[in-house]
């Protein structure tokens, strides 16, 4: 059985003993990309409350009554991995809407991993409270903030992704932003108005990447050629507005 997600039933899973456990969806034990600079494993928590289209774990969007995998199973395998891989990602779905994340970073930390965040910023709060334990986060920015309603599927859900990176550029912790790009979903003209109100937010570290067709179950990004776009002379304006710009392609 699953259940879909809003914003009103993440926070009262937080009262639920049975919501007190991580609820993972599955885990990557080894990876070299997903982390800069370091080795490491990624851990999947199921559910998202929000529905973008270009998801490319979009089965990991609903969250199950019951979880796949225990988290203590998943920490013993951790546990195995100390000394070959140096840290741990929690990524999504959200992780963030899980209630049960501070704790598991705070399992994680002790193994002696250094620990980071995949998020797409719609619980401010609760990212504001893991802060403090992660040595490195990444936060997906969808689009200028006044329009994440046309990707999200969620009204006010730029307010809280914007609450969510100025809390990230105040914490004195490691980030980077970045954006996916489809030319169904933002036009160069956007790409670029979203470049600039990160720059006045003082983002110094920014990666711009090309939708990508594995995973995504919506039919229409899928059937759109995206050949040229983002076209060289965008890349080329953001590479000169940020201190650390990256550009991944398809």
């Amino acid at each position: 059985m699953s259940v879909s997600i809003s914003a009103s039933s993440a926070r009262n899973a937080a009262t639920d003993p049975a919501q007190r456990t991580l609820k993972v969806g599955g885990i990557t034990p080894f990876t070299s990309t997903d982390y800069p600079g370091k080795l490491a494993a990624v851990v999947f928590v199921q559910g998202c409350a929000w529905q973008c289209g270009y998801c490319h774990n979009p089965h990991l969007q609903l969250r199950l009554q019951k979880s796949p995998l225990q988290w203590s199973k998943v920490l013993g395998l951790l546990q195995k991995r100390v000394g070959l891989i140096d840290g741990v990602v929690f990524s999504g779905g959200e992780p963030t809407l899980d209630p049960a994340v501070g704790s598991a970073i705070r399992d994680v930390r002790k193994l002696g991993f250094s620990v980071g965040l995949h998020t797409g910023g719609s619980y401010p709060q609760r990212l504001a409270e893991l802060l403090p334990d992660l040595d490195w986060i990444a936060l997906d920015i969808k689009a200028p903030f006044s329009q994440y309603e046309k990707i999200t599927g969620v009204a006010d859900s730029g307010e809280q992704a914007r609450v969510c990176a100025e809390s990230i550029l105040a914490s004195a912790v490691p980030y980077e932003f970045r954006t996916t790009v489809h030319p169904s979903l933002l036009s160069e003209t956007e790409i670029l108005e979203l470049a600039q109100t990160l720059v006045a937010m003082g983002v110094k570290n920014y990666a711009l990447q090309s939708f990508r067709a594995q995973g995504c179950k919506t039919k229409a990004l899928k059937a759109t050629a995206i050949a040229g776009f983002p076209s060289e002379k965008l890349v080329q304006q953001l590479a000169e507005m940020f201190p650390n710009f990256s550009y991944r392609p398809a």
